[in-house]
């Protein structure tokens, strides 16, 4: 497939339209439970801060020219930053993971984490990749099985009752 968009670091003028795509992914995905009073969803918004400590990616629709609408992003944060919740040493941790709704469907999700896994690999001191996605998120699960991860119970958690996030874990 031919991808008509290309991964790149997200730039400063950029940070307020991924933080409204990744609400639109969240909320249409059902991942914002209360809504966009979900405590989650002020997280989602603030790029900035992700950006300041982790390295954020997005996938720019090529179609609109160099600043091409922006389809979806990702956040691969390295052991030590403030936004690794799983992370140990020696690995990286891809969160928040969002794509436009309309552009689902497109292979934006799995180009973004391609580009966060080839990002760890980068990085000498980095030996694995982690993340966790909700149980019942099976379309996610099947993207990261293809880039080879594989299901780390070590690292299921539930960040409120009755949600329980799955763990997954690549070894570079």
């Amino acid at each position: 497939m031919t991808r008509d968009f290309q991964i790149r670091p997200i730039t400063p003028a950029e940070h307020d339209a991924l933080g409204e795509v990744s609400i639109r992914s969240y909320l249409e995905g059902g991942l914002l439970l209360k809504g966009l009073d979900d405590p989650y969803a002020p997280n989602l918004r603030d790029v900035a801060l992700r950006a300041a400590s982790s390295t954020v990616l997005v996938a720019a629709d090529e179609r609109g020219g160099e600043d091409g609408a922006l389809l979806g992003g990702v956040t691969l944060a390295f052991h030590g930053s403030p936004m690794a919740q799983l992370a140990g040493p020696g690995e990286a941790e891809i969160r928040m993971l969002a794509v436009e709704p309309a552009a689902q469907g497109r292979g934006v999700g799995s180009a973004l984490a391609a580009a966060c896994v080839e990002q760890a690999r980068a990085d000498p001191g980095t030996k694995s990749v982690v993340l966790c996605a909700l149980q019942d998120l099976a379309n996610a699960h099947r993207v990261y099985t293809r880039l080879g991860f594989a299901r780390a119970t070590d690292l299921d958690w539930s960040p409120v009752p009755d949600v329980l996030l799955w763990g997954f874990r690549l070894d570079l």
